[in-house]
């Protein structure tokens, strides 16, 4: 390759300046005639295509910074988001504290207005059963009363032979025998 390049130098030399053909340097109207086209084509670049790829490049480039600037509003917005949330979340963690609370309240007064209901309808049940208890011991002791009492005239009929008619006379020995069985009746439990 070298031998080429020593082989053109040499016939370069050996060529006339003025008129005669270079390899190096083209002619003149070569050039002029490459050089219009070339011109033409950089102006057309230059005045078209140029431009549209500055504006391609630009809105591009706005593309990406729109996107950038959408994405930090996004993540902004969604780190505002998470916070409003955070805050919402405590906020009814703290309601549902307070409802637990208010509910303990609640039932510890409703369970307190139930106890004093229930020992409420407790006195008056026991209150209800004494005064049952109390009318049926009256009752009894009325009946046992009427039966000793006939039972007392009985034999005390029996005893004395004769029939005790009169009502007033019945109903006198009927109260002081029942007298007498209240006399003995106190004098044993005390004695006890």
């Amino acid at each position: 390759m070298t031998n080429v390049i020593h082989l053109l130098a040499a016939e370069a030399e050996q060529l006339p300046l003025e008129g005669g053909n270079s390899i190096l340097l083209p002619k003149t109207y070569d050039i002029v005639w490459s050089l219009i086209p070339f011109l033409v084509i950089l102006f057309v670049f230059w005045k078209f295509i140029l431009p549209r790829f500055q504006e391609v490049l630009t809105e591009r480039e706005d593309r990406i910074k729109g996107g950038i600037q959408r994405a930090e509003a996004a993540q902004a917005e969604a780190k505002a988001a998470l916070e409003k949330y955070n805050a919402q979340l405590a906020e009814a963690r703290t309601e549902a504290a307070e409802i637990r609370e208010q509910a303990r309240e609640k039932g510890k007064q409703i369970e307190a207005e139930h106890r004093l209901a229930g020992e409420a309808e407790q006195k008056r049940i026991i209150e209800s059963g004494e005064r049952q208890l109390s009318a049926s011991r009256d009752r009894v002791v009325g009946e046992l009363r009427s039966e000793l009492g006939q039972n007392s005239i009985n034999i005390a009929e029996k005893l004395l032979g004769a029939e005790l008619s009169d009502s007033t006379r019945r109903s006198g020995t009927i109260d002081n025998f029942l007298s007498e069985l209240d006399k003995v009746d106190s004098v044993a439990p005390a004695g006890k």
